[in-house]
């Protein structure tokens, strides 16, 4: 089924979707995209159901042929002060405060939100899959996070982020019950089955 390219005609929206909020490592990342009302894409989907490479080429067209876009970082700290609902959802208003377009309504994916000031907004449950601008975000969001874990990968190799960009594998657990949590590493998720603890130095 192909993706709505807006929720109502002649206004202009931007899809706002995060990256990272399952992980027990690294940033959550969000992204904002404004596409025009004639920018269709037929392999724009939902980030997880396409491959890496077509998310690669989806990323360098979305960024070359959108109205705006925007993408921000939120670190591990402020997750550990905000909670991960909080962050996400910080990472998305700072990804729309920094569009060049202000746009005139929000479709948000999931069903939680803080209203941004003076910018109408809609949840849109599994929008990824329904809205192409919310796909386009996920897309970016999901890019530019995978790329900045390869990057701390060069840094930390042990975790092996580069394979599982943060996310709470049986290899990335393995890493962290051997060599301790980074300090990249989300310390207030479970990081281990409860069954195992830490090592006690997380100063790596």
């Amino acid at each position: 089924m192909a993706l709505l390219p807006y929720a109502r005609k002649g206004r202009l929206e931007a899809g706002c979707d995060e990256a990272g909020r399952g992980c027990i490592a690294g940033p959550v990342v969000a992204a904002a995209v404004i596409l025009g009302p004639d920018q269709e894409l037929e392999t724009l989907n939902d980030s997880k159901q396409i491959s890496a490479s077509v998310r690669e080429s989806l990323y360098d067209w979305i960024v070359e042929n959108a109205l705006a876009w925007a993408i921000a970082f939120v670190d591990p700290r402020t997750i550990e002060k905000i909670n991960i609902l909080h962050a996400s959802i910080l990472a998305m208003h700072q990804a729309v405060a920094q569009l060049k377009t202000t746009p005139e309504y929000l479709l948000i994916d999931g069903n939680r939100f803080k209203p941004y000031p003076d910018i109408p907004h809609e949840c849109v449950i599994k929008g990824d899959g329904k809205f192409q601008s919310i796909a386009a975000a996920s897309i970016l969001a999901k890019v530019a996070r995978d790329r900045y874990m390869k990057d701390l990968h060069q840094e930390h190799p042990a975790y092996h982020w580069n394979r599982n960009k943060g996310y709470p594998t049986l290899e990335h657990r393995a890493a962290i019950a051997k060599m301790g949590p980074s300090i990249h590493h989300r310390m207030s998720f479970q990081l281990l089955p409860r069954q195992l603890k830490l090592p006690l130095d997380s100063s790596m």
